[in-house]
């Protein structure tokens, strides 16, 4: 599949970590030609009423989720809520390229790892499982339980990408946008695509 057909499935839930999403979706809007789903928690539009503030720069996900969509974002990006099961990504003969859950909640990892579809975001996890579509997650949370390790664990044995939302430090980060767009560029690699969040490590080598 082309990188003008992909579809990706971005979710937003209700952990911390709303940046990470925030970046993730403006290096799909800029970066790349895909048609971009977007879809948050109820608690995960709290979350990003909490910690990011609304912008007019392209992909700014507080003003997006407020309605607020720029031309060029009307043209690539779907917002569905999360209690629209009949949005297509609820289907499997709809199924998205690759879906995302970032920053993914333990709550929502659980009921993903249970099999319950009691929102879209569930849902549609459930559809990517079934079809046998990459499925991302990216948990944010420390410190982790024996059944957030147990849950991790089940969905990485059903062929799940577990990118856990973690800091390196040899690309010697100075700011927290430095330290979340490594774990953005982690999540761009396991897609697919190419990016300019770091530098290869010990380029010299390579």
């Amino acid at each position: 599949m082309s990188s003008q057909e992909r579809r990706i499935l971005l979710a937003i839930s209700g952990a911390s970590g709303s940046l990470y999403g925030e970046i993730l979706l403006k290096f799909l809007l800029q970066a790349t030609t895909c048609r971009i789903y977007l879809v948050a928690s109820e608690i995960g539009k709290k979350v990003v009423d909490f910690e990011l503030s609304a912008s007019e720069e392209l992909g700014s996900v507080a003003r997006i989720l407020s309605g607020d969509l720029l031309d060029e974002e009307k043209d690539r990006l779907r917002i569905f809520d999360d209690t629209d099961f009949f949005a297509p990504v609820a289907s499997g003969t709809s199924v998205p390229s690759a879906m995302v859950v970032v920053p993914c909640s333990m709550g929502t990892l659980g009921r993903i790892a249970a099999g319950m579809s009691s929102s879209l975001i569930e849902r549609s996890a459930d559809v990517m499982l079934k079809q046998k579509q990459p499925l991302l997650i990216c948990p944010r949370e420390s410190p982790l339980s024996q059944l957030h390790l147990e849950n991790l664990l089940r969905l990485a044995k059903m062929g799940v990408g577990i990118i856990p939302l973690m800091p390196a430090m040899y690309q010697k980060p100075k700011t927290v946008e430095d330290v979340v767009r490594f774990s953005v560029g982690r999540i761009c690699e396991a897609l697919g695509y190419t990016h300019q969040f770091y530098a290869p490590w010990n380029k010299r080598r390579c």
